[in-house]
């Protein structure tokens, strides 16, 4: 008898009943040729596969990746509260897919890989495909797959046989559903069910997604007890405290309150550091730590605005600094040279820019975005009140000058980073 592709059970999937294995190879031959069929897959593999046609994924290519080095791996591991609530996965889905032949796969939010567990010989057979710790498992790396699919459709898949754009995947089927961290909607990454395609059952994909919301409760539950933690700290204070103050967790939410308003969460830069601070919501503020949280309290007649002006000196290598005046105070910090490459570029492009166009400018490889993150969330630590991501840019408002060199050359000569080596030709001089 021949298989069926995958169904699958998330509410608002396409309701037409599967189509054959034989259905879907049609209809993927025919898209391949450039062709449509009366044979079409599920909307949702359908749409994978334009994504991957536009962009120009070989279905004839291998799906090996650059694996990322083990530093970079533990770093991941640790930068993600996944790990948090891996036992939990491990409980929940490792021991399942080592019954069943098959094996758990945890990515963060690229798709790359960070752990695996299961069946010892299929964990074998999945190197062979490159599904091991430090891969790529994106969409833009090896087309329609459950990891890289959920990534970009948000939703969990199940992805069987030859729903796979890549031909070298038409032996394996998986199942992935994304992981929302509880404290800001954030993505976190992927849960995955991956084995060979003789293993496919069409509750696999109904089981990764209700673990993934039992990891997301695990966190809110962990989250909760935190919160009412840092409660039973903050209240004793803010009752000392005079004037308008707040205590919230790290992620901005609201622990206690004293002299204005409640509110669920305040919105906080990523990197705070203990002393004065402009907050969007609030003005002027002094910040100081607590366990788990933020002691904020609002400075009395704080301006409403944000520092204004911005002024990058790079004039002489040593000495590099910025400036910056606003309508409370203006301070100068020094800048090492990375720090000065990044503030460079986006001076440049004050329309912003996403973490893999920085790494761009500044090392020529898009694929370094972990240091690109780091050494930004290091800048905001101090220039929060002009900084502003999603993408990176300067705040709207902050006006922004550039002091260079008398001679192009003379622009950070050490440094070569891209955008720095454009800007000391004489076409390049901004």
């Amino acid at each position: 008898m021949e298989s069926r592709t995958a169904a699958s059970a998330r509410p608002g999937n396409d309701p037409r009943p599967a189509v054959t294995e034989r259905q879907v190879h049609r209809a993927r031959e025919a898209r391949m040729a450039g062709r449509r069929t009366a044979d079409v897959p599920r909307a949702e593999i359908d749409a994978s596969w334009d994504r991957a046609v536009r962009s120009g994924i070989d279905p004839e290519q291998s799906t090996e990746s650059r694996l990322l080095e083990a530093d970079e791996i533990e770093h991941r591991r640790r930068s993600t509260a996944l790990g948090e609530v891996m036992p939990l996965l491990r409980e929940g889905l490792a021991s399942i897919a080592d019954a069943t032949q098959q094996i758990m796969v945890v990515t963060d939010t690229e798709g790359r890989v960070l752990w695996r567990q299961g069946h010892a010989a299929v964990m074998r057979r999945a190197k062979d495909i490159c599904l091991e710790e430090g891969a790529s498992w994106a969409e833009s790396a090896t087309g329609t797959n459950a990891i890289g699919t959920a990534l970009a459709a948000r939703v969990p898949v199940q992805v069987h046989s030859a729903e796979h754009f890549v031909r070298a995947l038409h032996g394996w089927t998986c199942a992935a559903a994304p992981v929302r961290d509880p404290r800001d909607g954030r993505l976190m990454g992927i849960v995955d069910i991956s084995g060979p395609a003789s293993t496919f059952h069409p509750t696999t994909l109904a089981l990764v997604g209700s673990v993934a919301a039992l990891a997301e409760s695990e966190l809110r539950s962990r989250h909760l007890v935190a919160i009412e933690r840092l409660r039973s700290v903050a209240a004793p204070i803010l009752c000392r405290l005079g004037g308008r103050g707040l205590v919230v967790d790290t992620h901005g939410w609201l622990a206690a309150i004293s002299g204005m308003p409640p509110v669920d969460r305040l919105p906080l830069p990523k990197s705070l550091e203990p002393g004065p601070v402009w907050l969007a919501s609030l003005g002027m503020c002094r910040v100081e730590p607590l366990p788990g949280g933020w002691l904020v309290q609002v400075a009395e007649g704080a301006h409403d605005h944000p520092p204004r002006r911005v002024v990058l000196d790079l004039g002489r290598e040593r000495g590099l600094a910025v400036h910056v005046t606003g309508p409370v105070d203006s301070w100068t910090r020094r800048l090492s040279p990375r720090h000065a490459e990044l503030l460079y570029a986006l001076a440049l492009h004050r329309e912003g820019r996403t973490a893999a166009e920085l790494a761009e400018d500044v090392f020529g490889d898009a694929s370094r975005t972990v240091t690109v993150r780091a050494e930004i969330s290091r800048i905001r630590r101090h220039l929060a009140e002009v900084l502003a991501h999603r993408p990176y840019r300067f705040r709207e408002g902050v006006e922004v000058e550039v002091v260079h060199p008398d001679a192009p050359a003379d622009l950070l000569p050490r440094s070569t980073a891209p955008v720095v080596v454009r800007a000391r030709t004489p076409t390049g001089t901004p």
